[in-house]
């Protein structure tokens, strides 16, 4: 199965429904079910210091796949579209890195694992073969 490697609290905001979009400074072809792995990085103090931020995700897993989606789309971000997304969804906005020349993974049908996997995480989109993972029917 694929998986990416999110940083708290982030992979949390996703999993609890909150973040649809998952900014990165690379962009992918890859198209298709993906699982969120909640990194073992620290929280960035200014992130912990986020109030807004941080009630999205009251409780964080650390070293866990946590939930899996579909990755529908990857779009460059543009002044113009960064300003509509910042107009219209103040929430997304506040988590991610919306930055010109940024690219926007679109998420959707997110699902949280029933028993989320302890593994250690990875650069990258990268393959988890361990047959311990929620295989619902999740498809595109």
């Amino acid at each position: 199965m694929k998986v990416i490697s999110i940083t708290e609290p982030y992979a949390t905001i996703i999993k609890n429904g909150y973040k649809r979009i998952e900014t990165r400074s690379w962009k992918t072809k890859y198209r298709g079910v993906l699982y969120i792995h909640a990194s073992n990085t620290k929280i960035k103090k200014e992130n912990k210091e986020n109030k807004q931020l941080m009630s999205l995700a009251p409780t964080l897993s650390y070293g866990k796949i946590i939930c899996k989606c579909i990755l529908v789309d990857c779009i460059e971000m543009t002044k113009e579209n960064i300003e509509k997304l910042k107009k219209e969804n103040p929430t997304e906005y506040l988590c991610g890195d919306y930055q010109e020349g940024r690219y926007a993974w679109i998420l959707d049908k997110v699902e949280p694992l029933n028993k989320p996997i302890e593994v250690k995480g990875h650069l990258g989109i990268w393959n988890y073969e361990g047959g311990n993972y929620d295989n619902s029917k999740l498809s595109k």
